[in-house]
């Protein structure tokens, strides 16, 4: 198992203001041996079914900027909903700012939590779910919506992101939308920050902009952020602390001084050759289980459940029941509905 972070350097690299320096030593992000599966749709995990997060412990201190980084599946957006509250997980395993981030919903509710990622979606009755936001409203009206905000910092995030208060949502291109949606989520001071590749939409500038502001509110204010991204252009000297994470398991977490002792490579060809390797272990390790005999992977789906990895659960069509946006069910006879939360309902 990799050095937890805490162990390896402790707050963020670079000049710290104040706020920073006098809560440099304390734990803000402590994540402890975490295990999760997604549930099946009963509630429980699958049976039989393989961690998706498994063992991964973390440390962060104030003022720590985190890169998250990983190949596709390797659970980064998991790790970041958990912290951020959105998975229920033991209260012990993932504590932030010293409170469970489930459990204690003030975390959140105050913006001292904050967490930004994926397409800024909605879901709508008889239109369906994560249906992006697009309606005709102006960005002026979204942002000043928001109330109890510092005018100065509400201005200062305007002027950084380049936004215009007369566009309109339906509009615009999905870089500026992005814009718009980064604003407003960082309206209100933040202590813990997590960013799921919230950047992906943000041309050169913005996103150098937006680098630069969400540095200065570390070193600062001594907040947390924790940056999960595959766009390395500018993050040379961004973070304080690089982890890395393959297959759900932690496989390194160190400072940024550390992975460049480790490297003379940049950043991102750093990274690179750690997914190379990982890529390599993978072929590898298919090619043996072909030579015994088995599946290349060791997942599959039987019966009504999910056995192996639940990410697989996809692989079939799961019905609870209903269709969406419809007032009916979609399935007849209670064998077809016995693992629904519905069933209830139709007793």
């Amino acid at each position: 198992m990799a050095n937890e972070s805490g162990d390896d350097g402790g707050g963020a690299g670079g000049g710290g203001g104040g706020a920073a320096a006098a809560a440099a030593s304390s734990v803000v992000v402590e994540v402890k041996n975490l295990r999760f599966t997604y549930p099946g749709i009963d509630g429980h995990p699958p049976p039989g079914s393989a961690p998706l997060i498994d063992g991964f412990s973390l440390a962060l201190r104030a003022g720590d900027r985190c890169l998250l980084v990983g190949s596709n599946g390797a659970g980064k957006t998991t790790i970041l909903k958990i912290l951020g509250g959105k998975h229920m997980v033991d209260p012990d395993m993932v504590r932030v700012l010293g409170r469970s981030a489930f459990h204690d919903v003030a975390l959140t509710a105050s913006g001292d939590l904050s967490y930004l990622g994926g397409e800024w979606r909605r879901d709508i009755a008889f239109a369906g779910f994560e249906v992006a936001i697009q309606m005709d409203v102006s960005a002026e009206k979204m942002i000043y919506g928001v109330t109890g905000v510092d005018p100065q910092r509400k201005d200062e995030l305007i002027k950084i992101l380049d936004i215009d208060l007369s566009w309109r949502m339906h509009k615009v291109s999905d870089g500026q939308r992005r814009r718009v949606q980064i604003c407003m989520g960082l309206l209100k001071p933040f202590k813990v920050l997590l960013l799921d590749e919230i950047t992906v939409d943000l041309d050169v500038l913005a996103r150098g902009n937006l680098l630069r502001y969400l540095r200065k509110e570390c070193e600062e204010r001594g907040a947390v952020i924790i940056y999960a991204t595959h766009i390395f252009d500018g993050l040379d000297d961004w973070p304080s602390h690089v982890v890395y994470v393959a297959h759900g398991k932690l496989q390194l977490a160190l400072p940024l001084e550390k992975v460049k002792e480790m490297s003379n490579l940049s950043l991102m060809r750093t990274v690179e050759s750690w997914l190379r390797k990982e890529k390599e272990e993978n072929r590898k390790r298919r090619k043996e289980r072909k030579a015994m005999g088995l599946a290349e992977y060791d997942k599959s789906v039987e019966g009504s459940r999910v056995v192996g990895d639940p990410a697989r659960s996809a692989a079939r069509v799961m019905n609870n029941g209903w269709a969406a946006g419809r007032l009916h069910s979609t399935v007849a006879g209670e064998e077809n509905f016995f693992f629904s939360s519905n069933s209830v309902l139709r007793q």
